[in-house]
């Protein structure tokens, strides 16, 4: 199956736990990150998610926030560093992309966000995203 989302890195369940109707389920990616999704209780049945369960995560782009440094008080569970390999610029938006340990995020921010944060290939970042934002594919 093709997918317009461009995030999808591959990983490992480590651990799920349920509630009445969501679930989080945590996971390490191949380049050795550990993240959280959250999802419903149903996917994760219909999945067949388990601890060592094989899975791809894959996040929208626009769902993928960027920052020149770890973030402390913040609900933000996932930060995963990275390094700017390429960013592209139009008249509002950009498109950055991040090489991180076992992948590759892009992250679709404002062209004034890139500015700002003075985003250039070779900068240190960290991709920021909601554990809600993430969904996940067994494979």
């Amino acid at each position: 199956m093709s997918l317009s989302i461009r995030n999808q890195i591959a990983g490992t369940v480590t651990a799920v736990t349920p509630g009445e109707v969501m679930a989080t389920v945590k996971a390490r990616l191949v380049g050795g990150q550990d993240i959280t999704a959250a999802i419903t209780l149903e996917a994760v049945k219909e999945l067949g998610l388990a601890e060592g369960s094989s899975i791809k995560t894959l996040v929208k782009s626009t769902e993928v926030s960027l920052a020149t440094g770890p973030v402390q008080g913040l609900s933000i569970r996932n930060q995963i560093p990275g390094t700017v390999t390429d960013v592209a610029t139009g008249g509002a938006m950009a498109s950055v992309k991040v090489s991180v340990e076992g992948g590759e995020l892009t992250a679709a921010i404002t062209a004034d966000a890139v500015a700002d944060l003075k985003l250039a290939a070779g900068s240190s970042v960290v991709a920021l995203i909601k554990s809600t934002e993430i969904s996940l594919a067994a494979v």
